[in-house]
């Protein structure tokens, strides 16, 4: 057996993790989800520290509503 060693570069993990096309895909999951969803619902897409994130939101009163149930 070889002894295989991999060190991830922390920092290009991190750039491809905020990077405008992870934003591209996280935005059409978020789209895909918010049109199953119906209306009511919306999203919105941020960077962190280490990655971008999506994020889904019931944003009336009937969806949030709906969401409890």
């Amino acid at each position: 057996m070889s002894k295989l060693e991999v060190k991830l570069n922390r920092a290009g993990v991190r750039s491809l993790m905020q990077s405008a096309e992870m934003q591209s895909i996280l935005k059409n999951k978020a789209s895909d989800a918010v049109s199953r969803l119906g209306l009511g619902y919306d999203s919105d897409i941020y960077v962190g520290e280490n990655r971008a994130n999506a994020m889904v939101y019931a944003d009336s009163f009937k969806a949030r509503r709906d969401n409890a149930k």
